[in-house]
This record gives C-alpha cells, sequence and structure tokens, in this order.
C-alpha cells in the first residue's frame, strides 16, 4: 500500500496563537487512523489546516495528498483530489436542497478529474440508497442543507455526503459528539460501509473510544500540545478511556 498523508513537522497558528507544534503523521491508504486528546490540544485545528481554511497559516513543515503538496492549494482543489472534511458542527445552508448541494460538488469533482459527469436520475438513486443505509428519511434529500434538522441528523448527512462523494480520504472531526447509541452505531455502520467498499481511508477525531466499539483502527495517537505524542492499536484507546490524559498534558 503506498501513503496517501504525509505529515512532516507541521506547526500552525492562528490569530497569532500557536496550535500545532510539529505534527509527524503517515496514513497508508486504506487505513483507519483515530486522533484522540484532550480539549485544546489541536485536532480539531489539524483538519482544518489540511482542508485548508483560511483562518490558520502553516508556519513550518509540509503535507502531501498521493504525492502533491496540498498546503498551497485552495479547499476545493484538495476536495477534487480526495479529501473530504465531515464537521464537528456542521452548517445549514438555506436554499439549497441537499440532493442539488451533493449532484453539484460531486460533478464539480468529476469535471476536475475528467469524469464522466452524473446524470439526476442516476444520482437520486445512489442517494435514495444511502439514505436506506443511514435510516434518514427521504424528505432529507429534498431539504435544504441541515434546516431543522437535530444534532444527530447532521452528522448523519455529514456521511451521507461522504458515502457519496466517496472520497479517498475522510477526516471526521468529532462525528460521534452528541450522538445517542442508535445513532452512534447507524453513523459507525455508514463509515465502516464506505471505507470497505471505496478503500477509503479515514481519519478520526475523537474524544470517547465508545465509536471503536463499532469501527476497528489500524492505529490510535494521542495529541497534546499540539503534537502527536503516542501511536498504538486500539488498546491504547481503552487505556485511555481507563487512565485519562493527564500522563499527556504534564
Amino acid at each position: 500500500m503506498s501513503n496517501i498523508l504525509e505529515i512532516e513537522n507541521l506547526h500552525a497558528e492562528v490569530e497569532g496563537k500557536k496550535i500545532l507544534n510539529g505534527v509527524n503523521l503517515t496514513l497508508l491508504e486504506g487505513e483507519i487512523h483515530v486522533i484522540m486528546g484532550p480539549n485544546g490540544s489541536g485536532k480539531s485545528t489539524l483538519c482544518k489546516v489540511l482542508m485548508g481554511h483560511p483562518k490558520y497559516e502553516v508556519t513550518e513543515g509540509n503535507a502531501k495528498f498521493n504525492g502533491v503538496d496540498i498546503l498551497e492549494l485552495d479547499p476545493n482543489e484538495r476536495a477534487n483530489l480526495g479529501m473530504f472534511l465531515g464537521f464537528q458542527h456542521p452548517l445549514e445552508i438555506e436554499g439549497v436542497t441537499l440532493g442539488n448541494f451533493l449532484r453539484l460538488a460531486k460533478n464539480a469533482n468529476n469535471k476536475a478529474n475528467d469524469t464522466e459527469l452524473v446524470r439526476p436520475g442516476e444520482f437520486m438513486k445512489t442517494l435514495r440508497e444511502n439514505a436506506e443505509l443511514l435510516k434518514m428519511d427521504q424528505s432529507f434529500i429534498t431539504k435544504p442543507v441541515n434546516e431543522g434538522s437535530s444534532g444527530g441528523e447532521k452528522k448523519r448527512a455529514e456521511i451521507m455526503q461522504m458515502a457519496t462523494l466517496k472520497p479517498k480520504l475522510a477526516m471526521l472531526d468529532e462525528i460521534d459528539s452528541g450522538l445517542d447509541i442508535d445513532a452512534l452505531k447507524i453513523v459507525s455502520n455508514g463509515i465502516q460501509d464506505a471505507h470497505e467498499k471505496n478503500g477509503m481511508g479515514v481519519l478520526l477525531i475523537t474524544h470517547y473510544q465508545r465509536i471503536l466499539n463499532y469501527i476497528t483502527p489500524h492505529h490510535v495517537h494521542v495529541m497534546a500540545k499540539g503534537k502527536i505524542v503516542k501511536s498504538g492499536g486500539k488498546e491504547l484507546a481503552l487505556e485511555l478511556e481507563e487512565n485519562g490524559y493527564e500522563q499527556y498534558i504534564n
């Protein structure tokens, strides 16, 4: 397997405040990596930096996706390469239906990669299948994006976007936060299904090991003070659940 994501000595700040302090991480094609850590450790910042959020400034280091230096690319260019970010707090988009939003996004990806554009009828069939998998009411497809939706519904809509766009790497920022046990199972199954069907790599940010009852990671990392301080397997998540992060903070 080849490296899909290579991060070397990545430093970043926001509004003059340093957040990332030398992140190093290599993710192979099709791997699931989990990053855990206390609040303020830089987990969400890492995802936003990798996706090109304009608020964050990279001050040192580099990041490559499939061998391409991504740090100078616009967010849409990174998305066209096959990167996807699932938000911790998904936004509502008034007046734009989820179905139209996803069809335009998919066709933008396809056009950038010289791939045939999807037809509305064929695409609607895919959306309905993904909605069924995620136990979402079919009406979500024709509703404005996330408008009037609960937190759990918004998280399922994020996974529906991921399943439809079929990225090479999905970065999921606390996708499990605020979910009850049933919604957690549904979201986890959606992630696992997309991973298995498409060989998708996953970078999963979480505070709790409970989502790992349904998703088995290849690697678990602890992030503290803006960098990865320890890596291991699933057993590391269980250790963190039992002992907390104190030993990594001090």
